[in-house]
Formats: structure tokens, sequence, C-alpha cells
């Protein structure tokens, strides 16, 4: 148990023996270390509950609870409960984080299985900077929730079917350069997208021959699924490119099409329970009635009052659409996968697509906890959306490629003695764990400005700081003449550095388990650049190879816990740290 939980459970029976009943105490770590290590309003708001008063209860609370082994309660204000956590408990707490391999983070009480829908691009298009902020939240989450001992299943629900292909195919059959497509896929395919798509725009000739092409393919036409076939596999592989870059895995690829087959009976069923209604030619998902017009996303507010906004699941002409596949995407998660929960890492502008699926999917009887985990756009430094010159997309490799550019120009200048295939490794490290923790390190549901120079540099909220920190600290390891064995080492913390450390450092068991209330990992990232900073204020005020033992080993030792848990907490982000920098 945490010592967070262990207050709130010693706060509890005393409030229970003050109030003569159960009651939840919460507790929080302090904001303002001067006024103790964690702090309660609990008998604020049970005071005002029972019409008492809250200074007068917090006494009583104080007078019963048992801080035996911790350290000791204080009012403060209006009945606020402050808790002082003695030196010997953080030291005791930290040794046996020191023995734990889970580093004093208990797994989930309950395990669920979790399904968790991220990144997602489009096949025959190359992912885009738009793209970075779904798949390395994606990814970060679905660490974390397996470490936590959840089931964790990572669907890329690639757009692998869909109207481009009709541009595509046609441009496959007229004017694909084979060498390119053989060199680099994605580049060529785009270019035939883009020819087809502006001629077509300006002939609707060309336009209706695409639509032809279509149409063949959804026919089951041999040849045209064969050239789809092929597109799927070659934009796959560049993608798979990328993803093992970034370290990002995928248990499934379940693209749209994999859904095909699904479509026309879901839509029956839905006209035949009832939930789908044919609306000008259209079968349509409307308000159930039973939310009321503010809270249901059938229903939106115009000029004339609140009107219906459906959801279209087949369209008069027969195709379907996104909230069809989606809607059969929940089926099968649920139904074949077992979903406790559903998680759809993609970007706010969906949010009332998101509301519509989740609302359709209850009524329908699908069940699960559905989170649309949302976030903002990524800026450029001109604080608009982040393009190239042309106005185009950046490209994602683009990104990864600048960033280890940057890195690897920075390393040469802090180590120009690295030999060259060790500075190429530590400049991929470095550059591709920047751009992870540019991202990781907002709240996810806010715009950030993506700045090179701010995300590679050595001091502030960067992963090159905390990179840089682990190798501090390996660093003093390699000093030593023989390898450190922590275990037995009896902590002895008396400078307010080495207790701030250790303080910090026995939250880790608190903040790992807090990131998938809300699913922000940047509470994580938070945590470890406050754990970083309390290391470096520690290593400058209290010598470690120069003190005598007992000391020596102590400060050793919690030098070793701070680079396991800043080394474990950078993994759960997705974020290696090299050796030397």
């Amino acid at each position: 148990m945490s010592l967070l939980k262990e207050i709130e459970k010693r706060l509890s029976v005393a409030l229970a023996t003050v109030i003569g009943e159960a009651t939840e105490a919460p507790v929080v770590p302090a904001a303002d270390l001067r006024f103790g290590d964690y702090q309660s309003n609990a008998a604020m708001i049970l005071a005002k509950k029972l019409r008492t008063n809250p200074r007068a209860l917090a006494e009583k609370t104080i007078a019963a609870i048992d801080m035996a082994g911790l350290g000791s309660a204080e009012i403060a204000g209006p009945g606020f409960i402050n808790f002082r956590i003695d030196p010997e408990t953080f030291a005791s707490r930290a040794e046996a984080q020191l023995a734990d391999e889970r580093l004093g983070v208990l797994p989930a009480s309950e395990k669920r299985t979790i399904v968790i829908d991220f990144s997602a691009p489009n096949v025959a298009k190359p992912m885009h900077v738009g793209h970075i902020r779904s798949t390395i939240l994606g990814d970060s989450l679905a660490r974390i929730a397996r470490f936590l001992g959840h089931e964790v299943i990572t669907d890329n629900h690639i757009g692998d079917w869909g109207t481009q292909f009709g541009m595509i195919l046609h441009g496959w059959k007229t004017i694909l350069d084979e060498s390119r497509l053989k060199e680099d896929p994605i580049p060529e395919l785009v270019r035939v997208y883009r020819e087809i798509n502006g001629a077509a725009k300006d002939d609707p000739a060309v336009m209706e021959t695409c639509k032809g092409e279509l149409v063949k393919l959804q026919a089951g036409d041999q040849e045209n699924l064969a050239i789809w076939k092929e597109c799927v596999e070659l934009s796959k592989q560049g993608l798979e490119k990328i993803y093992a870059r970034l370290d990002v895995h995928f248990d499934h690829w379940l693209g749209e099409s994999f859904y095909n087959d699904r479509l026309a009976g879901l839509v029956d069923e839905f006209l035949e329970k009832g939930l789908g209604k044919v609306s000008d030619g259209a079968v349509c998902i409307f308000s159930s009635g039973e939310l009321g017009d503010e809270r249901d996303p059938f229903r939106i507010h115009k000029k004339e009052g609140w009107i219906d906004n459906p959801a279209v699941i087949r369209k008069a002409d027969g195709g379907f659409l996104y909230a069809t596949t989606d809607l059969a995407t929940i089926e099968y998660r649920i139904d074949e996968w077992n979903a406790d929960e559903i998680w759809y890492v993609v970007g706010t502008p969906q949010q009332l697509h998101f509301r519509q699926i989740f609302d359709a999917s209850v009524r329908w009887g699908k069940n699960a906890d559905f989170q649309h985990i949302a976030f903002g756009s990524i800026l450029g430094e001109d604080r608009k959306l982040m393009k190239t010159r042309s106005g185009d997309n950046v490209q994602l490799t683009d990104v990864l490629d600048e960033a280890v550019e940057r890195a690897a120009a920075a390393i040469a200048g802090k180590n120009p003695d690295l030999p060259a295939d060790e500075a190429a490794e530590v400049a991929e490290i470095v550059g591709i764990g920047a751009v992870k923790f540019a991202e990781l390190s907002q709240n996810r549901l806010t715009d950030y400005v993506f700045s090179w120079d701010r995300m590679l540099a050595l001091q502030g909220d960067t992963a090159p700081y905390l990179q840089y920190s682990q190798v501090r600290i390996r660093s003093i390891f390699r000093k030593l003449d023989a390898p450190f064995d922590s275990s037995g080492v009896m902590l002895v913390l008396k400078d307010e550095a080495e207790i701030h450390l250790a303080r910090l450092l026995i939250r880790y068991g608190e903040t790992v388990p807090s990131i998938l209330e809300e699913h922000r990992p940047n509470l994580l990232a938070n945590y470890l650049l406050e754990l970083a900073r309390a290391f470096h204020s520690f290593f400058e005020a209290c010598p470690v190879l120069k003190s005598e033992e007992s000391v020596r080993s102590s400060r050793l030792a919690l030098c070793e816990l701070t680079s396991r848990v800043l080394s474990h907490g950078l993994s759960l982000l997705g974020i290696r740290c090299p050796e030397r920098m």
C-alpha cells in the first residue's frame, strides 16, 4: 500500500470513530511542503454535511488518528489536516521500493480487458505530424495499463477502404511508375492520388472513371481487389518502418475493410429493432428521447431551436459511413475480445461522432466503458497548425529525421569523442525521445507549440534533460571499483535534499495508478521532471562517493533507486535512455 493510501486508511478509521459511521477521507500531496507532506480537507467536507464546526471536527480527528510509524498530523486554517512524515518513514519505504521489482507500484485491484484504438492512419497516404498525438499517447497509455496488470489489446484501425481508392486504382492503371513504387511506395502512391485527384476536379469524365473503378472494387472485381491488396500491403510495410522507429507495436491491424461483410446486416438489425429509421432514403439513428436536449448527441441547437441531428449509417445510394463501421467495430471488440473498456485516442473534433456512436451502442445492447481520449492540435512556432511552406501537412518521417539530426549536432558539440556508431545510436534515442516527451508532457486537451530548440534542450522540461539525468547517475556507478549491491543497505536521511529525494521516490507508486483516472501521461512526465530536479539538488548538496560509510552506501542506494525509477518511468512513456550522451 502506498504511503498516501495508508494515510487515507488511517484517516478514515479516525473519522469513523469520531462521527460514528464509515466515510471516505481523500488525501493529496501537499502543494506547499512548508505545511507538511500530505493534506486532507475531509473534516471540512464532513463538517458541512453534519452542520458542525470544521476545526472542532478536525481536532477530534487528530486526537483519534494513529500516526505511529508514519509521522504526525496537525490542523491548518479552518479545518485542513496536514500530515508530516518522519524521515525514518521515507527511509523504510524507499528501502522496500529498492527491493521491489515493481518499484512500489501495486497492480490494479480489478483487472480489466481494455481495447485501445489509436494511430489509425489512412492507407496510401504518409503519416503526418497530426498522427504524433494519437500514436504516442495511445502507446504510452497501453504501456501503463499493461504495467498495472490490465489485459490490453491494441488495434490499429487503419483507413484501408473508401472513395480515395477509386482514384488510386485509376492512377495505378494509367500513370504508376513501378520503379518509384519499388523504391519508396508511399510517395509514389501519394503522387498518383494527387495527380488523379487534380485531374478529376478539372474533368468530370475522370471522376466518373474513378467512381467506376471504386464500384468494381466494391463488387469484388479480381483485378481491382489485387491492386487494392498490394496497396494495403505496401502501405503497411511503410507504416511498420515508422512504428519500429517509434518502438510502437499493435496486437491487431483490423482496418475498415475487415468489417465490410458485417455492415449490411448491422443496418438491417438496427432497422428491425427500431434503432434506425429511414429518412429521405437514408438509414439514420435519431434521438432516443431519454436525454435532455443539451445532453443528447442526436439533437443540435440552431436559430430555430433544438432540432434532430441524426447519425447516418447507410446513405440513400446504399453506401456505408464511418458510423456504420465504428458500430461494427464495437460489436466485434465486445463479442470477440470481451472488452470491458474501449478507448479511442482520437482528436477533439471527433467528439460528437463518438458521443453518438457510444449512445447508439448502449441502446443496441453493446455495453462497455467507452472512452474518447481526445486531444488538441500541434502548432508551429507561429501558433498556427503546423504546415510546410507549401501548406501541406508536415510528414512524420521528416519530423523524426530532423529531430535526430538536431540531436546529433547537439551531441557532437557536447561529446565529440563519442565513436560514430554510438553517437548515431544516441542521436536516434535522444531525438525520438524528445519528440515523444514534447507530446506526453502536455495536457492532452490543450494545443501546444512544436519548438525544436525547446524540446531538445538539456535544461528544462525535456526528454534530453531526463536522459542526461539518468546518464549522470549511471556515471557515478562507473567510477566504483566494484559493482554496487543495494540489497540490505539501510538508508540514512539527514540532509533536507536527500529527504526530499526519498519523498519524491516513494510517490512513484502513487503517481502511476493515477494516470489512467483521466488518461493523462503528462502526470508521469511532470513527476519525472520533479524527480530529476530533486536528484540534481541532492547531487549538488550531498557528496556521494566522497562520503564516509554508512552515508556513502545510503546515498548510492538513493542514486540507484532514482536511476531505476527514471528509467522505468521513461519506459512507460516509450522513451529509452542511452548509456552516454
